[in-house]
């Protein structure tokens, strides 16, 4: 599993962004995992087909949540139905309900 991306809250969200210093939605993903030794490609929908899929009842902290069809964008799921993500352009990196992240399209495990 990947290491807590909530240490991240508050950071700004911004397009393409995988740094600390701003992160898009992919960019988080990318960022924090790659302090474990994972390293995904920059894309939510290219981030979904590098992992094992799972259902929505197997959810466990550290798995990625997709939304969209296409899938436009990606989550870090942290347990009890919450995700951490970037949410859009100008917002900041937060932690919200998995409804928050649109209309879900599924999860994968790394």
């Amino acid at each position: 599993a990947a290491p807590p991306a909530s240490a991240h809250p508050g950071v700004p969200s911004v397009l393409g962004g995988a740094a600390p210093g701003g992160f898009g939605c992919p960019g988080l993903g990318m960022y924090v995992y790659a302090q474990s030794g994972v390293y995904l490609p920059h894309s939510a929908a290219a981030q979904y087909y590098s992992g094992t899929p799972i259902s929505f009842s197997e959810l466990a902290p550290g798995d990625l949540v997709f939304f969209g069809r296409p899938i436009s964008h990606v989550g870090i799921y942290i347990g009890g139905g919450s995700m951490i993500h970037a949410p859009f352009e100008g917002a900041v990196v937060s932690i919200t309900g998995i409804s928050g992240g649109g209309s879900y399209s599924g999860a994968c495990r790394l």
